[in-house]
């Protein structure tokens, strides 16, 4: 597949991404809306933080207990079931006076059973497309992601100004049951896409399956880790510029927008392995500016640039479906998708931490520093071409 067109005609995929599209409109309204909200009521970076990318510290534990789940659970069924868990949650968390250790036991219980959400999802998109066009669909997937942050974090500002952060997670939670019904009424019931029933041992036997291919574990550990110490950078944004959050949240989901349709739909095959790498520098070594404190104009457009560089996952990912059976990429896509979050969860909670300490500027430094650090170190195994792997 070589065009929009030509994966916008393949049947499904039409409502795979209006459902995509809707649940991430639905989480960055919640999640601005809750992260002000802990901010308002705890004047602290860190739990503000936090809130917003807290959850992806749960990851973890449900890509080592329920991952198996992502290709043994009808996709229909799981992803409607989940979206509307998480429009339980976004009600749960806008109930007035609700204590803030509720508010993180929520998001730890959002997180846990998210973990099997990336997976369900990015394994019917392989299916859905043919394996030379996962690339360009999971672009457009995310200039989905790009277009709707930049119109959730806006949206998600206007309601948290006009009818206050819990009632813009209403709406959050109202966007995530529009998802679970396009889901149902959009997508074919499939059968699972492998055998047996979900369990901590199936889990853990492919996951260290997937893990024990060096391959394999460099490309996911460039994938995790400069991205999430970036993502502590991103945390930061209300601490740094309270009155400007949604501001820098959009401008970073229009840096991403443009890397995402520069390289899923323009950049020719020959250069993807080239690029890979400097990607990752750019995403962080724009944060380093953030040092001098720089004036809006320049730290926005520090943002927007640094965001271009996350389209180097698409050229990571398209790496390891090359390296992975057909028969596990759901969970291996799973696996993926639970480390970067969780890795996530965990840039976060190391930037607050260094902000409470320092100030937001100071961490954002130190946080693109480190991602700098690892992107030169991962790119010696990075190096090697990459082969088809079959099932065993």
């Amino acid at each position: 597949m070589r065009t929009y067109r030509e994966v916008f005609r393949t049947p499904e995929f039409t409502p795979l991404f209006a459902a995509s599209a809707l649940s991430v409109a639905a989480s960055t309204v919640s999640g601005l809306a809750l992260g002000t909200l802990v901010h308002s009521a705890t004047g602290s970076p860190l739990l503000s933080a936090l809130a917003m990318f807290g959850p992806s510290l749960a990851q973890v534990v449900g890509a080592a207990t329920l991952l198996s789940a992502a290709d043994r659970l009808r996709p229909r069924v799981a992803m409607a079931g989940l979206a509307l868990a998480f429009a339980v949650a976004a009600a749960v968390q806008a109930v007035p006076g609700l204590p803030v250790w509720t508010v993180f036991a929520v998001l730890a219980v959002e997180g846990l059973i998210s973990s099997v959400g990336g997976g369900i999802r990015f394994g019917l998109l392989n299916e859905i497309l043919t394996k030379d066009g996962y690339l360009l669909g999971r672009s457009v997937l995310n200039m989905a992601v790009g277009t709707l942050q930049i119109c959730g974090y806006a949206l998600g500002g206007v309601l948290v100004s006009l009818i206050s952060p819990r009632g813009a997670l209403l709406v959050g939670a109202l966007l995530y049951v529009a998802t679970a019904a396009v889901t149902r009424l959009g997508l074919t019931d499939r059968p699972p896409r492998a055998t047996g029933r979900p369990s901590i041992a199936a889990t853990w036997r492919v996951n260290t399956r997937l893990w024990t291919s060096v391959p394999r574990r460099y490309v996911y550990l460039a994938l995790w880790v400069p991205n999430g110490l970036v993502a502590g950078c991103e945390s930061l944004y209300i601490s740094y510029a309270p009155e400007h959050a949604g501001l820098f949240f959009a401008c970073a989901a229009l840096g991403m927008l443009a890397g995402d349709t520069l390289v899923g739909r323009f950049l020719p095959q020959r250069w993807r392995e080239r690029l890979s790498s400097p990607l990752r520098l750019l995403l962080a070594a724009p944060y380093l500016l953030f040092f001098l404190k720089p004036g809006l104009s320049v730290a926005l457009a520090a943002v927007t640039l640094a965001s271009v560089g996350f389209a180097a996952s698409l050229l990571l990912q398209e790496r390891l479906m090359q390296l992975t059976p057909d028969e596990l990429s759901g969970q291996a896509l799973g696996l993926h998708a639970s480390g970067m979050l969780t890795l996530q969860g965990i840039g976060a909670l190391l930037a607050g931490t260094i902000a409470e300490l320092t100030t937001p500027a100071v961490a954002m430094t130190a946080m693109a520093t480190a991602s700098v650090a690892v992107t030169l170190a991962l790119a010696p195994g990075l190096r090697a071409r990459p082969q088809v792997v079959a099932a065993a």
